[in-house]
């Protein structure tokens, strides 16, 4: 069955998880103190989500162990903004990314992006994209806020929120409970393997050619 709307991860799937571990992440580590200090308006709401009496400690913590926690993704998002804004950074994604989107675009397939980084980051991510800005071909973004990826409930909310059948969606991550628990939840579902060992397909130029 041709899908009605493809739903997309982001690290590993149409960007590099190199490039989230080893360039957004310390950016936002690097820049964290900074930016609550400089901007307390806007970072008391999201530290007073944060359990402790180091929130910034907490925080720190939480992007060593890349913790999926909203307040956290809430606050990378801001700082990443900044450093969009500025040029100092660009977002990655794979070569395949782009063209697919185009291709899947011009079908009338419409494309939407499920990742535990925050909609706003998302929307960073490919509007200051290596390849010039992609939202043209996004027509939404789901975050942490929607539920956890691994679970079916999430994607039904999806389904939902977007009103159509289940079926009628394709989402395409390369962790392989959440394309269970999409599956669980009536969605069809492709796991991604960019290394050419395992999965479904190997890039996303195979993916509704």
């Amino acid at each position: 069955m041709t899908p009605r709307a493809i739903l997309l991860d982001i690290e590993g799937t149409t960007t590099s998880i190199a490039f989230v571990a080893e360039t957004l992440f310390p950016f936002a580590r690097k820049h964290l103190v900074e930016f609550v200090c400089a901007n307390p308006e806007v970072s008391a709401p999201i530290l007073a989500e944060v359990p402790g009496d180091d929130k910034v400690a907490t925080l720190l913590g939480w992007i060593d162990e890349d913790r999926k926690a909203t307040p956290l993704k809430t606050l990378q998002g801001l700082i990443w903004e900044a450093g969009y804004a500025s040029g100092e950074l660009a977002g990655h994604v794979y070569p395949d990314t782009p063209d697919a989107l185009q291709r899947w675009h011009a079908a009338g397939i419409a494309i939407h992006i499920y990742s535990s980084g925050s909609v706003a980051a998302q929307k960073l991510l490919f509007g200051h994209s290596v390849a010039g800005d992609l939202t043209r071909f996004l027509g939404g973004y789901f975050d942490t806020t929607t539920g956890p990826k691994r679970e079916a409930d999430s994607y039904a909310r999806i389904a939902a929120a977007l009103s159509l059948p289940p079926s009628a969606i394709l989402f395409v991550s390369d962790i392989q409970p959440e394309v269970d628990a999409a599956r669980a939840a009536g969605l069809q579902a492709l796991l991604i393997d960019r290394d050419g060992t395992g999965g479904d397909v190997h890039s996303l130029a195979q993916v509704l050619p």
